[in-house]
């Protein structure tokens, strides 16, 4: 008969080895992706490695802070007192999985299960990643609304074919019907749950700045990334004016799931950037180092970050 103990041990181990797998599949991820997209990682580094080096390190340091903000972030979500280092080193290890899953769940998977080991229930957590995201959606909005009517020309809007109006009216269909279903109570209860909490927490200022100052930080120090880049490889554009440019493409490549925005979010920017008259190959130079300091960079340390964490119980 298998003693308690013997049966804890060998949940232990199994719980041990779906770990390893599970960073030995992230890091595997991560090689894959290296190795596919060489060229351009090889091509952009030699660009910039005669751009002003002062620049890129201003850049260096706003991508790092961008792990901060979002670690104020997601501490103004939460009513509780949530570990700081740790917090923080979350952030870190969720910006590199969310690299390697679409939308944004590798970071959401790491940030929910942190807040969960934080002690708070399921429910509780994905509602406060859902704040803390609809939160930097409302801010990157406002300083869209805020910096467009000053550059008027500058963002041009594409042609929108017939299939995207055609597309909108069968996702509004498809909620009626959802909102028709049985299920529409359970998830009226999870959206009085969400709202329940966001009242608490903007009774508490210290928490309603935490989640508001670090989404304003967090969308800033990324727009900074690119300004400092910009600068470095020398694109004749003003800093709000990349900003503008920054905001715009990575709302619009939000709206398409890939790893981090791999391709759509590249992709973006560039256009972004030769339609407000930079020439393609300083364009392709800003986009690729940006995307040297904000991912390529900080991906294995990130992903050694996530298996620390992993070891040690945090996630």
């Amino acid at each position: 008969m298998t003693s308690p103990a013997d049966l804890a041990a060998a949940l232990g181990r199994r719980r041990a080895y779906w770990h390893a797998g599970v960073c030995l599949a992230v890091l595997l991820g991560a090689l894959y992706l290296a190795r596919r997209h060489w060229p351009a990682v090889e091509s952009g580094a030699g660009r910039l490695a005669v751009a002003d080096h002062g620049w890129l390190l201003v850049g260096a340091t706003a991508a790092v802070g961008t792990w901060a903000a979002s670690a104020l972030a997601q501490q103004g979500a939460v009513l509780r007192r949530l570990p700081g280092p740790r917090l923080v080193a979350a952030q870190f290890a969720a910006s590199a999985a969310n690299h390697l899953l679409p939308a944004g769940l590798g970071a959401g998977a790491v940030n929910l299960r942190f807040l969960m080991r934080c002690g708070l229930p399921a429910g509780r957590a994905a509602a406060a990643l859902a704040v803390k995201a609809t939160a930097g959606a409302v801010v990157r909005l406002v300083l869209l609304a805020l910096l467009a009517p000053v550059w008027p020309g500058l963002l041009r809007i594409p042609h929108v074919p017939a299939a995207v109006p055609a597309a909108a009216l069968g996702a509004t269909a498809l909620a009626a019907v959802l909102l028709a279903t049985p299920w529409w109570p359970r998830c009226r209860r999870g959206l009085g749950a969400v709202l329940a909490d966001i009242r608490a927490l903007h009774a508490r200022r210290a928490r309603a700045a935490a989640l508001w100052g670090g989404s304003l930080a967090f969308a800033a120090l990324h727009a900074l990334v690119l300004v400092a880049v910009t600068r470095a490889v020398g694109l004749p554009l003003a800093p709000l004016q990349v900003a503008l440019l920054y905001l715009a493409a990575s709302s619009a490549a939000a709206l398409l799931p890939t790893p981090g925005g791999l391709g759509s979010l590249d992709a973006a920017l560039a256009l972004a950037l030769t339609a407000a008259g930079t020439p393609g190959a300083a364009a392709a130079s800003a986009v690729l180092g940006y995307r040297l300091l904000t991912m390529w960079l900080p991906l294995l340390p990130g992903l050694l970050v996530l298996w620390l964490l992993v070891r040690r119980k945090a996630l």
